[in-house]
């Protein structure tokens, strides 16, 4: 029986607020959007690499490092607030070839490199029951250790019921709290069925995929992209390794 397709889809959008021009702002000579790119390309598990973007300029950039971009997305999927399922249903129903399965790889997540893209496919094929897998990793604030404030400010209740509890979580030790996960923007993968059956992009059924070291490490604000910088100077973290130039526009 043939393997599973697969193509990976690489959003990057225009118009990044907390960090201005953040797909293609550069990291160690290469924008950001290259790494991702450059991992889903070395993974050798997609058929295609297709860049999601609402603008030519990034695109421009995309094609220069090898990823697919075969029409821009439309401005209203493009917005600091639009769902994913929105850019995945519209690029999925106008692809020229269909797909079993497709991987959502964000530039975001720079320090995450080809081996866990295999790692998370591989489990995703070894677990039949679900419909998609997402990346997570074990909160250092859990949630029994929340409150919520009263309408006046004066008192708050924990965030979640402890009241059935012998010692409520909020009076423990960390170590004694039930595991939590929280997930992270590292690697989703999912059967392309689940988009029209469920109108989601992780369907009923989700497998979590433990990230491991810096491969869950999310830049999202200015903060975030100065410790990737410390993290790359220190040999903390490692880059996907780009042999291609660094993108020069034309003229």
């Amino acid at each position: 029986m043939a393997p599973p397709t697969a193509v990976a889809f690489v959003p990057a959008r225009s118009g990044s607020e907390r960090v201005p021009g953040k797909n293609v702002r550069q990291l160690r000579g290469h924008p950001l959007l290259a790494y991702a790119i450059e991992t889903a390309l070395q993974s050798g598990a997609f058929s295609q690499v297709v860049v999601s973007t609402d603008s030519e300029e990034i695109a421009e950039i995309a094609r220069w490092y090898g990823g697919h971009v075969p029409f821009l997305r439309p401005a209203e999927y493009a917005t600091a607030t639009s769902p994913d399922i929105e850019w995945l249903s519209f690029t999925l129903d106008r692809l020229d070839e269909s797909y079993d399965l497709f991987a959502i790889v964000r530039a975001t997540n720079p320090f995450r490199g080809p081996d866990t893209v295999n790692r998370g496919l591989e489990q995703l094929l070894a677990t039949p029951e679900a419909d998609s897998l997402r990346a997570v990793e074990r909160v250092k604030q859990h949630p029994g250790k929340m409150w919520l404030l009263a309408e006046d400010g004066r008192t708050m209740t924990p965030l979640l019921d402890q009241s059935h509890l012998e010692v409520a979580w909020h009076a423990g030790q960390y170590q004694a709290l039930p595991p939590v996960y929280s997930q992270n923007s590292a690697l989703e993968i999912a059967w392309t069925r689940v988009v029209s059956e469920t109108g989601t992009r992780e369907g009923r059924v989700v497998a979590p995929f433990f990230t491991q070291g810096y491969e869950g490490f999310n830049v999202d604000d200015e903060e975030d992209w100065e410790r990737a910088e410390r993290l790359l100077a220190a040999g903390a973290a490692t880059l996907p390794v780009i042999q291609r130039a660094p993108y020069a526009p034309a003229g």
